[in-house]
């Protein structure tokens, strides 16, 4: 397994999470493809890892990230970009779907993500964020989907996932017009759910949340997000029925039997004992 990369840092810590750099601080964090290549890899390394049970995506540098970097991405795609013929166009509709992949492994993750932004977060890191459970961010964020005003149908994500997270109405007003929106505009349309005076805040709190996920039982916090995931634009008789279906299934857990114990015997419960528990079994 890959254990270091060239736009991404991990940092494991011991409270069962993890931070996940974006670590291009000269360029402000903008995206370009080694960015879109190593987050798929990313991802795999933080849920192949069994100590690790939620994560932080936070940046280095002055921006979270301002999106893709144009300048970089045309120079190594502008031919692809530009192709002539229907067979050409086939080779960027596959490029998009690759690039699709990373913030797809970010959504469909097993483990929980909070995204802490400062600053910056334009077009594609608004897609990243997104595709993140939860979003924090400091006072001076400024966020936008500003595809439109550079002549892109955002394609990574973010008009797909951003109407279950702030409504259509909201979505269409920043996909239409490109505008920023700063970080107490973020908050009250629910893009954000707290915002931090400093980046130093910021972080603490997102650690706080991560570890506060972590130390809770691993098979019932990834069965959460499963079951919130899988009733996304389903009816609700579709989303009942499918916990009902995880829970007479999964409920029996070794951590469920700890809760049941430790509270017989009026003490703390300890889960998670089970590290290398089968959600973390890696099949060949």
């Amino acid at each position: 397994m890959k254990t270091s990369f060239e736009f991404f840092e991990i940092e494991p810590r011991e409270d069962s999470t993890a931070i996940v750099y974006l670590n291009r601080p000269d360029k402000r964090n903008a995206m370009d493809w080694s960015f879109w290549r190593d987050l798929p890899f990313v991802v795999e390394e933080i849920n192949s890892n069994p100590k690790i049970n939620a994560f932080v995506i936070a940046a280095k540098g002055k921006s979270f990230s301002t999106g893709l970097d144009l300048d970089s991405f045309f120079q190594q795609f502008g031919t692809v970009v530009q192709g002539t013929f229907g067979d050409d166009r086939k080779v960027f509709y596959e490029l998009i779907l690759r690039m699709q992949k990373g913030i797809n492994a970010i959504y469909q993750s097993p483990k929980p993500s909070i995204a802490a932004v400062h600053r910056h977060c334009i077009g594609g890191a608004l897609d990243l964020i997104s595709a993140c459970d939860i979003r924090y961010a400091t006072k001076d964020a400024t966020i936008s989907l500003r595809e439109a005003k550079v002549g892109i149908v955002a394609d990574m994500g973010s008009i797909n996932r951003l109407p279950s997270i702030i409504g259509q109405g909201h979505t269409r007003e920043l996909a239409y017009t490109g505008k920023d929106i700063d970080a107490d505009e973020a908050y009250r349309i629910g893009l954000i759910t707290k915002v931090f005076l400093n980046y130093e805040e910021l972080l603490s709190g997102a650690l706080e949340t991560a570890s506060e996920i972590a130390a809770n039982p691993r098979i019932v916090v990834q069965g959460a997000k499963e079951v919130l995931n899988f009733a996304e634009g389903k009816p609700l008789d579709a989303g009942l029925n499918y916990v009902a279906v995880w829970n007479s299934s999964f409920m029996d857990s070794r951590d469920f039997r700890e809760a049941m114990y430790s509270f017989r015997e009026r003490r703390r419960p300890e889960f998670n004992k089970n590290t290398n528990g089968s959600l973390n079994v890696q099949i060949e």
